[in-house]
């Protein structure tokens, strides 16, 4: 396998990432580097992994081994304040609960069925005089053994919760990165505009109540969304489209409107998953000027990708894996003429 340079600060590194299911081994230790400002290209047969990687990449799945780092660092949740003081709270909750059913049916039998069941009125004041020594003769010793094991439950329960969503996609794509999949996964019903609004979500401001009352706030947020919607809809050639139902435009135009929602997020790296798939030449032709485009607007393109027209004619690199492990890595010249990626891959036919 031939391997690239080290690139001094570059924006996306994959370290030595594994994906494991089970017995099944998708990913074996990719490692490359993504450049600022370029487009990379991922390519290898079906099932070589490539998706996957994406997923790991992205946070849908959490890395066996290995790192991603972006922009220096690998994206996830920090300890902080605010979270040991909801991990302490869940454990109070935990352990109030845990001894609750004790003190209910002793306060309940004791205070209430043993004196005042019968009496009319019932007697509020005295019941609540008795509710101390009733608790007291619970013992202090259960009281306190229960509440101990309520409180490590529910300490560590959320400590659990709060590792398990350390790195998740919404937290990945807050940061910066943006993706399209492999199978369109358009808002059918919302119109074209519609869904491009709806991958701003994370950089709006108002909170909910800003919202629902609908304050000024709302209305300014809310035209400044709508504004940057018709310019990414004119950035990848749908303003004609922005009424439309989602699920009534062209299969190659739907492609782009995933794109446009994407962008939406202000993204500094697009990772692209199969955006050629199913376009004719032109479409593809289309496609290739957008991906350009996107590249020289300063976002950086991390593409998968079979049409070796596309990839060949937007690529600065690629890497090639098979059976989930990386078998190249160079420009698309080197590519092409690497014997490895001709016998996994391309093909004779294909590149001659």
């Amino acid at each position: 396998m031939s391997v690239a340079p080290t690139i001094e600060n570059p924006i996306l590194e994959v370290d030595g990432v594994t994906m494991r299911f089970g017995g099944l081994v998708a990913n074996d230790r990719v490692s490359f580097q993504v450049k600022r400002g370029e487009v990379f290209a991922l390519i290898g047969p079906n099932g070589a992994g490539k998706s996957t990687l994406f997923n790991a990449i992205t946070g849908v799945h959490q890395a066996t081994e290995g790192r991603v780092r972006f922009e220096g660092k690998e994206i996830s949740r920090n300890w902080s304040g605010g979270i040991f003081a909801r991990m302490i709270l869940s454990g109070f909750i935990l352990a109030a609960l845990f001894t609750l059913p004790i003190r209910a049916t002793t306060l309940w039998k004791d205070v209430i069925v043993a004196n005042y069941i019968y009496e009319e009125p019932f007697p509020i004041a005295q019941a609540l005089r008795c509710i101390g020594p009733s608790l007291a003769s619970i013992g202090f010793q259960s009281m306190a053994s229960l509440a101990l094991v309520g409180f490590v439950v529910g300490a560590g329960g959320y400590i659990t919760l709060w590792s398990r969503a350390r790195r998740t996609p919404d937290l990945i794509a807050r940061a910066g990165m943006g993706r399209t999949f492999q199978n369109i996964r358009l808002f059918g019903e919302l119109s074209v505009i519609e869904n491009v609004l709806v991958g701003m979500h994370a950089k709006l401001h108002c909170g909910f109540l800003t919202n629902m009352l609908r304050l000024p706030r709302f209305y300014k947020e809310n035209a400044l969304a709508q504004e940057k919607a018709h310019e990414l809809l004119r950035f990848v050639g749908l303003q004609a489209r922005a009424g439309d139902a989602a699920r009534n435009l062209p299969y190659g135009l739907q492609r782009r409107l995933e794109i446009a929602r994407a962008l939406a997020g202000q993204p500094r790296i697009l990772l692209l998953d199969e955006p050629a798939a199913g376009m004719n030449p032109t479409e593809t032709g289309t496609l290739m000027e957008l991906i350009r485009r996107i590249r020289d607007s300063g976002v950086t393109v991390l593409l998968i990708e079979h049409h070796m027209r596309v990839v060949m004619g937007v690529s600065d690199r690629i890497c090639v894996l098979n059976f989930g492990k990386q078998i190249a890595q160079g420009t698309p010249e080197h590519i092409r003429n690497d014997p490895a990626c001709i016998e996994a891959y391309l093909g004779k036919e294909e590149i001659g």
